[in-house]
């Protein structure tokens, strides 16, 4: 939502984002404060169309946890 920000000038909320996406607040908060969250591929791509970047973006990878395969 910073990156966002910082490109567009419009800072989202939530619930703005929310409103535009179908995916709850709850949600949201989880994606944003669980770092382990598991989430649907379809998430993911709401969120990539509403804050106009990739998954990649999103997504990070942590080498040497083998027990999340």
């Amino acid at each position: 939502m910073d990156s966002y920000r910082q490109r567009t000038g419009v800072r989202l909320t939530y619930e703005t984002i929310a409103e535009r996406t179908g995916i709850s607040v709850a949600t949201l908060q989880s994606l944003a404060a669980r770092p382990g969250y598991n989430t649907r591929l379809s998430t993911i791509e709401k969120l990539c169309r509403i804050l106009e970047c990739s998954p990649g973006d999103l997504l990070g990878f942590e080498a040497g946890n083998e027990n999340t395969i």
